[in-house]
């Protein structure tokens, strides 16, 4: 999809964030735990959230939307097969590993990309006394239940986490998992899997103590919420300020966002709630943070409740808007920094260190006439860079952005924002 983007305009009014996308991911293949109805509300429609139903359909679930409320239904799993046909070669369908293991004991997966991206799951689940063995693009996998385990995370892995907790809650008795993760869509899914019977401490924290069916019976069927996309809601509120607009965004929860707003301050931007209502003010100016104690402190992405790695491309944004210097430290992968060279192209002031890290100095006037999206995670940034630009902007493949986000183009539309799709 190519769009042109007409930026200088603020926007004003209020917003609805849609469900958290990758809990929506992590929920979808947890229905498939059991084989009574489950009911999810508040899913987004976006192309991964697409992607994912239609390969748990061809998994024999029953799947039924009416807005953003997906009833499923799965009486019994008609293979144990993700092959390229089910998966696309999309890595977040391993997430379906967790509940073919716990119905079926075997489970046959087809990968077109490197072993070593799914290295931290493989040895999470080696832990957890499953049989792996892998050749030629294809792992086999085979599960039994277990009476007690301890096992410690190799990274604090959202996916990871997932598939042990899901296994863990259908198979185990007792199990305890280390270094998990904690993000408000892990949450989400934890407290899915107590909804359907499984008993759960230390939800929010990295220590997992899971009390299971250990594969004596099935987990039963639940009714469940996803949290609001709290990603999303960052994003909004930055686009806001850069654009100097101003915005109440409804339906949030603030404990969700509120390191998300101290790093936000570092950058000269001010963010207030009432109740579950985020209200950004105009900022005239933005000014990143001249605290003598913060001077030399770069903002890091780190595990959550740090600041997340999935909003450094809006951060570094912002940065070019702010009167000042900042230093981006991302720690968590090696590629989400090299996307500065389109702001650089746009005439912002960056120099890329190296892959994990980035100055920016601001504030710099942003122009450019054509982008061309490199990945989800930095499409929707690219959209705030061009929505703050002083010249109309071309942006192709901007399609990637509704794999993770819900209608952001019509949402950013209806409060203000100068965009036209010229090329389905």
């Amino acid at each position: 999809m190519r769009i042109v983007v007409h930026g200088g305009q603020p926007l004003k009014g209020t917003l609805q964030p849609s469900g958290n996308s990758n809990a929506a991911l992590a929920l979808l293949a947890a229905a498939l735990l059991t084989d009574a109805p489950v009911t999810l509300q508040r899913v987004p429609d976006t192309s991964g959230v697409a992607t994912l139903i239609d390969a748990i359909q061809s998994l024999g679930t029953t799947i039924t939307r009416d807005g953003d409320t997906v009833q499923l239904h799965t009486p019994a799993l008609h293979t144990r097969d993700l092959d390229q046909a089910v998966t696309g070669g999309q890595v977040s369908l391993v997430l379906l590993l967790a509940p073919i293991l716990a119905r079926r004991r075997h489970a046959r997966l087809e990968i077109d990309y490197p072993l070593s991206r799914l290295h931290t799951h493989l040895n999470a689940l080696r832990d957890l006394g499953v049989s792996i063995r892998s050749s030629a693009g294809v792992i086999d996998f085979q599960a039994e239940p277990w009476d007690k385990r301890e096992i410690v995370l190799l990274q604090t892995s959202v996916t990871a986490t997932a598939i042990t907790s899901m296994l863990a809650a259908a198979l185990g008795r007792e199990t305890i998992i280390r270094n998990a993760a904690s993000e408000p869509h892990v949450q989400d899914l934890l407290l899915m899997l107590t909804a359907m019977g499984a008993r759960i401490a230390g939800i929010g924290s990295n220590v997992l103590h899971i009390h299971g069916q250990q594969g004596k019976e099935q987990l039963g069927g639940a009714t469940v919420q996803l949290s609001p996309d709290h990603i999303e809601i960052a994003s909004f509120a930055a686009i806001g300020a850069i654009t100097g607009g101003s915005l109440s965004i409804e339906g949030v929860v603030p404990a969700h966002l509120s390191f998300i707003a101290r790093v936000f301050a570092r950058l000269g931007m001010n963010l207030y709630f009432n109740g579950d209502t985020l209200f950004l003010p105009t900022h005239e100016n933005l000014i990143a943070s001249q605290s003598e104690e913060e001077l030399d402190l770069p903002i890091d992405t780190a595990p959550w409740p740090g600041f997340p790695s999935d909003l450094v491309a809006m951060a570094t944004v912002v940065a070019t808007q702010a009167r000042g210097t900042t230093l981006f430290h991302e720690k968590m992968f090696d590629t989400r920094l090299l996307f500065v060279d389109k702001l650089t192209s746009m005439g912002a002031q960056i120099v890329l260190c190296d892959p994990h890290r980035a100055i920016v100095v601001g504030p710099t006037k942003l122009r450019g006439e054509y982008l061309d999206t490199p990945d989800v995670r930095t499409g929707l940034a690219l959209l705030g860079a061009a929505l703050c630009a002083e010249t109309s902007v071309t942006i192709d493949n901007a399609q990637l952005i509704d794999r993770s986000f819900e209608n952001v183009i019509g949402k950013l539309v209806s409060v203000g924002a100068q965009i036209e799709v010229v090329q389905p």
